[in-house]
Formats: C-alpha cells, structure tokens, sequence
C-alpha cells in the first residue's frame, strides 16, 4: 500500500487484535495459537500510535486493519481523534475498504468459480499466505494438510473450510483486492480533505 501510494510511511504494525475472550474460547480464541487482545486495550494501543504519529507531525494519519475483529475500534480511534485535531490541520482517517471490499471482492471472486471461501485458514487466507511463501521464500503452508479439514471438527485443525484449491495465482488476486481497496480510499479521502481546504481559502 505504502509503495503504490509512493508517498506513505508504515508505522509497526499491531501483530494482536479483539479475536474473542481467551478464556471462554469464542471467537478466533478457540483456535490454539490465537493471541486476543480486549477491545479496551486494542484501542488504547491504536490510539496511542495514531497521536505519536501526529506528534511526530504527519497531517494525514490512516488507521486500518486486515482482520475482522478490532475494525470497531480502529473507527472508533479515527473519529474520535479527527474531531480532535481536525482544527489544528491533522486529519485521522479509518480506512474500511481494506478489509470490508477486499473481502466482498474475495468472496464474488470465489463465488463466481464456485468455490467455497471458508474462515480461518480457508481457502482465501491459504492462497494468500502461498503468495508470500513465494516472495519471502519461506515454507509456511503444509500442503500435506491441506486436507485435514475434511470430517474434522473444526477447532482441532484450526482450518474453516477446505483449503486445498487455493493457489499463488488466487493469492496475488486477493492481496491485489486489499492494496488497490486501501490506496483507492486513501486517495479519496486525501482528494476530500484538499477539496475542504480548497473551499475553505475561497471563503477566506
């Protein structure tokens, strides 16, 4: 995304997010391996870092997240510091599209070859991780498992869904649906803050 943009700088990116209370195993929480964060202390983290970025003096901070849990509160931190400071010239926004239309363009995608997309370590998640075993040249996909699924209950394998037609080709697809997704909005949402001030001047 940083990349395509040209102009962005990616601040450490948050390895926990809200994935269920670990103690009563909902959520992703029942898979072994998760790390759940509550929403309160997913927030504060992500409210700290978007004012150390704003501290540092970037007028544009944008907020995303690349799962389903935690995408609440990361709009919630956007809003709320946007009102904050949008009077000094530092505008806070929450892109959505990264996961919310990548994803709806994952599944039609999916659902046009009739594939089921599954959940957790199904297809769409599989074929993206093959993509970066190929880029980073690392061996993170037991393809001998990748029917493990089949007749197992779910939380034993971690995997929801079938996994076994994923492919690099889908995954390269699929991450290409966040990038553009993310880069599309931001752009927008930079192109509307300059319409503002735009305006803004000519009523000055």
């Amino acid at each position: 995304i940083a990349e395509k943009l040209g102009n962005a700088l990616v601040y450490p990116i948050m390895p926990f997010s809200p994935a269920g209370d670990p103690l009563e195993k909902t959520g992703h929480a029942r898979f072994p391996g998760t790390v759940s964060v509550s929403s309160e202390v997913f927030l504060g983290v992500m409210r700290q870092v978007a004012l150390s970025a704003v501290t540092a003096g970037f007028k544009n901070v944008f907020l995303m997240g690349d799962h389903g849990g935690g995408q609440n509160e990361l709009k919630l931190v956007a809003d709320n510091l946007d009102a904050d400071w949008k009077a000094k010239g530092v505008r806070v926004f929450y892109v959505a599209d990264l996961q919310a239309k990548a994803t709806q363009q994952t599944n039609a995608y999916l659902s046009e070859r009739k594939i089921a997309p599954g959940g957790h370590a199904g297809v769409a998640e599989t074929s993206q991780v093959m993509l970066l075993d190929q880029v980073e040249k690392r061996d993170w996909i037991r393809r001998d498992k990748l029917t493990a699924a089949k007749g197992q209950p779910e939380p034993a394998t971690g995997i929801n869904g079938d996994p076994s037609p994923a492919t690099v080709d889908m995954g390269r697809v699929f991450i290409d649906y966040k990038v553009n997704s993310a880069v599309d909005q931001i752009r927008e949402l930079v192109a509307k803050r300059q319409r503002a001030y735009v305006l803004w001047i000519g009523r000055g």
